[in-house]
């Protein structure tokens, strides 16, 4: 009897979370193949591929997270390689492109541009997560023209979903089964039917005995609260209608600048916690659909 002819072996697939295997050599920074359905401007185009480019260095470093070298900023605030280097790729794309205009960043500090542009950039939104091989993060990038957030791109490398949104044009998600879907708040108006995303300080920050307050009224009322530790993909989250709405306080301008543009174009609100506008480093900040807006508010500005 003739033995079975061996084949020659077959080239091993490198296995990428959230994506189909690529052969070996062939690993990506993201998503690029994959055409928008939408139409996106010259601007957007340049941000999402700076956030491949620096999602590139934070999944090889994510896959070595015990590896890291990790200097301490402030009492369980850390700072990463990783979030360094991320954000030095974020500045040479963008720079290579759009020399002229400044960047706000949360480890680089801020340069300044033409007087008009800026970048407001997070290069790790969720670096204790990410310290902690928790894969919950992202990056978060947006651009302020004249004082007011008109882009905004926020990318988790490891589920591999781009989120992103330009003024006056809506928000799209592309994932690796979904191309520029279009974002929508969620229609829930009832808080007893609401999940509420929210962001609890941590040791040395903000006043927790207020806080605590506030969140026990918030779970009062709610279907469920949840904290996930990356406020840039909560917001997102609500402008998916994931979340119904979401509050925290003492964000920095780059935790939220790219998310609170990408809320409003898809039709939610962006407020304080007494309704009043929020600001970029404001105190507090609510996001939700319009429904919800005065029911949270009175939850919040109760307790």
């Amino acid at each position: 009897m003739s033995l079975p002819t061996r084949r020659p072996p077959r080239e091993q697939p490198v296995a990428r979370v959230g994506r189909a295997p690529l052969s070996e050599g062939r690993e990506r920074s993201g998503p690029a193949e994959r055409k928008s359905l939408a139409v996106r401007s010259a601007t957007i185009t340049v941000m999402i591929r700076a956030a491949f480019a620096a999602a590139k260095t934070l999944k090889r470093d994510f896959g070595e997270v015990e590896q890291l070298q990790i200097s301490e900023k402030g009492p369980g605030d850390f700072v990463s390689r990783a979030d360094i280097m991320a954000e030095r790729t974020l500045r040479k794309e963008l720079e290579r492109t759009r020399p002229d205009y400044g960047f706000l960043g949360e480890e680089g500090g801020e340069t300044k541009g033409d007087g008009r542009n800026r970048w407001i950039a997070d290069p790790l939104d969720g670096t204790t997560n990410f310290l902690h091989g928790v894969p919950h993060f992202a990056i978060s990038l947006a651009l302020e023209r004249e004082g007011e957030v008109i882009a905004g791109v926020i990318y988790q490398p490891i589920s591999d979903e781009l989120f992103w949104a330009e003024k006056g044009n809506g928000a799209y998600i592309d994932t690796p089964n979904a191309r520029s879907r279009r974002l929508r708040v969620s229609g829930r108006k009832e808080p007893a039917r609401a999940l509420v995303g929210t962001g609890i300080p941590h040791i040395g920050k903000g006043d927790h005995a207020s806080y605590f307050a506030k969140l026990a009224a918030v779970t009062e009322r709610t279907a469920g609260v949840r904290r996930w530790g990356a406020a840039a993909l909560d917001l997102a989250f609500v402008a998916a209608g994931r979340y119904d709405a979401f509050f925290e306080f003492g964000l920095a301008p780059w935790d939220v600048a790219a998310g609170v543009l990408m809320v409003k174009e898809a039709g939610g609100v962006i407020c304080d916690i007494q309704g009043q506008p929020y600001e970029l480093g404001g105190k507090s900040l609510l996001a939700s659909n319009f429904g919800l807006k005065d029911p949270m508010i009175e939850i919040l500005s109760k307790a």
